[in-house]
């Protein structure tokens, strides 16, 4: 029998807030929350948006006042919602109504007569343009006269017409909970959210280590625009431009493999396999194939799976608004019938939409073969079965939709039906789509679900889509969903999506049911198909189901004696995870960077015919009984 690849943690950070402890999803559905529970979700982002402070594990305010939590939701609970999801985008990132361009200009004298002007020697070009003579003035500045004129390039200020995106919480950074000096903003989401999942199983790593060898262990995790700030690419493609040197970092730390790297080097210290493998705006599911693959075949007993983006920057805006691919300011104004524009309700999925609205995110989930789990007595959030991958084949348009999502989701409700039955697929399950808030993809999307569903005779769908909150997060796109369907299957609530206040008149619905409103289930959710696509032709599908049938897997597996000593075990787990939780909500996130510490030496390995010693693990890696192709020769 294969490993069933379990879900024992998952975090990571988004426009919603810290995804851990389901979060993330609370706040996606905080007016449908009991008051504790709305009032915890506000306190802890009120706290990383720094906000509200915590003295002696109390709740402060700038004055050092003690604060409940009724009194935080009282006093700062608007603000924390205004500073939370899609919004306008904020100056931190840029300033979409003053964005900085270079503006040619060119010059010459009156009349066609030679000018001159004075500069200082060194900032003389190389070599003189032929038609420049310089005098020197002193020992530092010379006096220029050009006889034919010359093309400048001269500071200008416009307004985007791009000016909504998800961000991070208003007031929170990333970076300034680890020493992240020159890191760029998606290897800092990289760092955090990476950690988080990692606090949330409630497990020891060096726990986790004790039971299994120093190969057992696989991180995949990449970027798909890889990293595009000025400590990255953009600083290493616009350095000399800018008059200004390239630094030996911007290169190495924009490759978009640097997420896994970073996580090996700086937060697990992994000898495992390793792979960052990139599907454009799929890219997420694509890395979590690679995982439960691992699992599945037994080379690795724990994956770390992630995502990392932080698109928000001038040149994605710009060149995702080349495409038209992008809602603007305009477009939203027309859609609205309104000169106001609110831009919390600027994504728009399968609703009256002009395009999507980029997003920052990173996303991570801790998976276990179920065997190491109940050893471990680890939690488990759910079960990833499949994840199907196709193309689209032969292509007109790179950028266009495809019929490689119908293989990928057909497959995937086949599959779930193989392992549930028919009809607990049919009444059981629901959708968390791509829902990218374009009108193609409204339509192309909202087609190929519908006839999915209708070659599965199911009937009334649900439908949801975590874009309308979060916004396009491309390379975390579906981390985001499968976070935000975990917490579906803890509530048993079905985010709507209350951006819209109808479907669109083209989108394809004769056999699926658009959550608009917040929905309690009437039948338990079982799985989930979450569904992602990409530019290029990357579809991606994948089937997750809830713990409670996982659970259910692995009693019937291991037996009732062995899975309720399992479940014993699990509270002290539960408890540890909860601690967390319960620190994190009060800034305490503990974010693991070990920088140059526990470092081997080539030396200190112990090499042998069966295997390795390697010290500081409990466990030796040892070469593994090949016989694939025995028979053979």
């Amino acid at each position: 029998m294969s490993s069933l690849p379990v879900i024992v943690g998952f975090g990571g950070f988004n426009a919603a807030g810290r995804s851990s402890g389901h979060h993330g999803f609370r706040r996606m559905v905080l007016e449908s929350l009991p008051a504790p529970e709305r009032q915890e979700t506000l306190a802890g982002l009120a706290v990383l948006m720094q906000l509200v402070k915590v003295v002696d594990d109390q709740y402060v305010d700038e004055e050092g006042q003690a604060l409940t939590l009724a009194d935080i939701e009282a006093r700062f609970g608007q603000q924390v919602i205004d500073g939370t999801l899609v919004r306008r985008i904020e100056k931190r990132h840029l300033d979409v109504d003053a964005a900085h361009w270079q503006k040619n200009l060119t010059v010459t004298g009156e009349a066609g007569k030679p000018f001159s002007f004075m500069t200082l020697a060194k900032q003389l070009p190389e070599p003189l343009p032929t038609d420049w003579v310089v005098e020197p003035l002193n020992d530092t500045d010379v006096m220029v006269t050009v006889y034919d004129g010359c093309d400048l390039k001269v500071d200008s200020y416009r307004s985007l017409p791009v000016k909504s995106a998800g961000q991070l919480p208003t007031g929170f950074e990333p970076g300034e909970l680890y020493p992240s000096r020159f890191h760029p903003r998606g290897l800092q989401l990289t760092i955090t959210a990476a950690s988080d999942a990692l606090h949330s199983s409630g497990l020891d790593w060096d726990s986790v280590l004790a039971e299994i060898e120093p190969d057992q262990v696989a991180v995949f995790a990449s970027s798909a625009m890889s990293q595009l700030d000025d400590n990255s690419f953009a600083g290493l493609m616009q350095s000399r431009l800018k008059g200004s040197r390239v630094t030996a970092k911007q290169l190495p730390l924009g490759l978009n493999s640097m997420p896994a790297d970073f996580i090996n080097a700086y937060v697990l210290g992994s000898f495992g396999t390793t792979g960052a493998v990139t599907g454009a705006c799929a890219s997420f599911l694509y890395n979590l194939q690679k995982g439960i693959d691992m699992i599945g075949s037994g080379r690795a007993r724990v994956v770390l799976v992630g995502s990392a983006e932080a698109p928000v920057t001038q040149e994605c805006i710009e060149g995702y608004g080349a495409m038209t691919a992008l809602a603007t300011e305009d477009g939203l104004r027309a859609i609205e019938g309104a000169d106001e524009v609110n831009f919390r309700r600027a994504s728009r999925p399968f609703g009256q939409n002009c395009g999507f609205t980029l997003a920052e995110s990173g996303q991570f989930v801790m998976l276990m073969d179920d065997e190491l789990a109940i050893k471990l007595g680890a939690d488990i959030h759910g079960a990833v079965t499949d994840v199907f991958i196709n193309a689209d084949g032969y292509k007109k348009s790179i950028s266009a939709p495809g019929p490689g999502n119908y293989l990928t989701m057909a497959k995937a409700v086949h599959s779930a039906m193989q392992i549930l039955g028919p009809e607990r697929v049919k009444h059981n399950s629901f959708v968390h789509a791509h829902g990218s808030s374009t009108p193609g993809n409204r339509t192309s999307e909202s087609e190929l679900l519908d006839r999915v569903a209708g070659a599965f005779h199911i009937d009334n769908w649900p439908v949801v889509a975590a874009k309308a909150f979060v916004g396009h997060s491309l390379a975390s796109a579906s981390g985001d969903q499968i976070v935000s369907a975990l917490g579906s299957f803890k509530y048993q609530l079905l985010p709507g999506i209350k951006t819209i206040d109808a479907i669109a008149a083209d989108v394809h619905h004769q056999h699926l049911d658009f959550c608009l409103k917040d929905r309690p289930a009437t039948q338990p959710l079982d799985v989930c198909f979450i569904n992602a696509k990409g530019f290029g032709g990357n579809n991606a599908s994948a089937v997750v189901l809830a713990p409670h049938v996982a659970e259910k897997m692995l009693a019937k597996r291991y037996g009732e004696a062995t899975f309720a000593d399992y479940s014993q075990r699990r509270e002290a787990t539960r408890s540890k995870a909860h601690a967390y939780d319960q620190r994190a909500l009060k800034g305490d996130l503990a974010t693991l960077y070990h920088f140059g510490k526990g470092m081997l030496n080539d030396a200190d390995l112990e090499l042998s015919d069966s295997g390795i010693n390697m010290p500081g693990h409990a466990k030796p890696l040892s070469f593994k009984l090949d016989e694939r192709f025995k028979d053979m020769l």
